[in-house]
């Protein structure tokens, strides 16, 4: 797959999606005894299945000001939308391994690796994209400026990709006007390749935010989960109540 990260653009993040009827004060979630990184796992059997998760984005509320790009010189045909606070979209998703070196994300194993990531971890270190699921947004640009619609380092995401759910955080930004982008272990939980440089996937992936959701500290995997279960779950139940 193309790589979207360059020297000149700042490092990508997690996907994210809000929760319908969130309350105004964001949620947070403390991380249990054991605050490392967690290896991400996938959630096909989770409490909210990927279809009905889906189903209840319903359509596309386009809040951003113009439609973005999956890759250089791709059309700009990628709209981001807004449901009841909850943030989403569906793009291609590009790995991201930029962070604390690793095994697998490298200078080696990744030709535009760098070792910083916009948001880092309680204790100062930048994120291990290995390890931790999260999603990559946009830049801010006159297109939409992800501050503007509450989110931030540690904000609780969703990704979906077939029947697979993963929660995990927005940890990076990139280029202003490409989108779909998620972490190693973010892809690998998805069950898509997640090569720096030859995995991916084309289509297909659909990125939550819960804007009013955050994971403390942003390194804790579990955190993110709890409350990403519960945001969905609230999702799902609003869509019924609201007749889907």
């Amino acid at each position: 797959m193309r790589k979207r990260n360059s020297v000149l653009a700042t490092v990508a993040g997690c996907a994210l999606i809000a929760a319908a009827a969130l309350p105004a004060a964001a949620d947070t979630a403390a991380a249990p005894a054991d605050t490392g990184p967690a290896t991400a796992t996938t959630s096909s059997g989770a409490a909210v299945p990927a279809d009905r998760l889906l189903a209840a984005l319903g359509g596309c509320d386009q809040i951003s000001q113009g439609r973005y790009r999956t890759d250089r010189g791709a059309p700009a045909n990628v709209p981001v939308c807004e449901r009841g606070g909850v943030v989403h979209w569906k793009a291609d998703l590009d790995i991201d391994c930029d962070g604390v070196p690793t095994t697998h994300c490298n200078s080696r194993t990744d030709r535009y690796f760098q070792p910083t990531t916009a948001f880092q971890q309680s204790d100062g270190r930048h994120l291990n994209a290995e390890e931790l699921p999260f999603v990559v947004v946009p830049g801010a640009s006159g297109v939409w400026n992800y501050r503007a619609s509450g989110i931030r380092g540690g904000t609780v995401a969703a990704l979906v990709y077939g029947d697979r759910v993963v929660y995990g955080v927005v940890g990076d930004t990139g280029p202003a006007d490409i989108i779909g982008e998620a972490s190693y272990a973010a892809a690998r939980a998805l069950g898509i390749d997640p090569h720096p440089t030859t995995g991916g996937a084309p289509s297909g992936v659909t990125y939550i935010l819960f804007t009013g959701a955050r994971a403390q500290p942003i390194e804790s995997h579990a955190a993110a989960v709890s409350l990403g279960e519960a945001h969905a779950a609230r999702l799902v139940a609003g869509a019924a109540a609201a007749g889907g």
